[in-house]
């Protein structure tokens, strides 16, 4: 068994998956800071003043001044700024992979053309290998010239 574990953790894709969460870890952070120090406070100023975290609904019928008094108070509360909050993190995170997955597939180059494995009988335009002198289905002699007759 720790021998089939061993092979399956030391596998490309395991190792690429971890390597891939500690990164999304790091990158879940910075795109944390810039939702709740650039983005919401900019919300905020296009809202007039709205500060999204600070925004619930207390489920005991009692009125606190925030948020926080409302937890340190262990009352039930629907906190939907923070969801609100996740939700904004959630677009500006699922824009910014985009634009990383864009800039990568920009860098990578593309795969060569494969050669051409067949060519076309410039006479019944049957499709035969490319090293073919003789058309198998019209029985015509092909000329010399092999790169005139490249698959259409």
């Amino acid at each position: 068994m720790w021998k089939e574990f061993k092979e399956f953790a030391l596998k490309g894709n395991v190792i690429d998956m971890a390597v891939g969460v500690i990164i999304g870890g790091a990158f879940s952070a910075i795109v944390n800071s810039l939702v709740t120090d650039i983005f919401t406070p900019i919300l905020g100023i296009l809202t007039g003043g709205i500060n999204f975290s600070e925004l619930y609904v207390s489920l005991d019928g009692k009125q606190y001044p925030t948020l926080a008094d409302a937890q340190a108070a262990s009352a039930p509360v629907l906190a939907y700024g923070n969801f609100i909050q996740n939700i904004i993190q959630f677009f500006i995170l699922a824009f910014v992979i985009f634009l990383f997955i864009k800039g990568i597939n920009k860098l990578r180059k593309p795969a060569p053309a494969a050669a051409p494995t067949t060519k076309v009988c410039p006479y019944c335009q049957s499709e035969i290998p490319i090293a073919a002198v003789k058309c198998p289905h019209c029985t015509s002699s092909l000329p010399e010239n092999v790169p005139d007759y490249p698959a259409q």
